[in-house]
């Protein structure tokens, strides 16, 4: 596979999991509610991203630097609403 293939893969990789978060983020400031959001699922995506990040960090491998911390800002905005919006009363 040539680098020029390799790199239009791993850049359409990233944009898909940078925007994926996206609508989910969306929805929720809209409406203003989280209670369909899972905060385990949510905080172990984070906990991935952070982890990649780190990955990249210790390899010098930008793209997986660059795309994972995008990610990582997109996954924490929802984590940070599920927490801004939850309701007090609920576990």
């Amino acid at each position: 596979m040539s680098d020029l293939t390799a790199n239009i893969v791993g850049t359409a990789a990233a944009l898909c999991s940078i925007t994926s978060f996206a609508p989910q983020m969306i929805k929720i400031w809209k409406e203003r509610d989280a209670s369909s959001v899972s905060l385990k699922t949510y905080s172990l995506t984070v906990t991935c991203f952070v982890l990649w990040t780190a990955y990249g960090v210790l390899t010098t491998a930008w793209p997986i630097i660059v795309a994972n911390a995008c990610a990582l800002v997109m996954a924490s905005g929802v984590l940070a609403m599920k927490w801004r919006f939850s309701d007090p009363g609920r576990a």
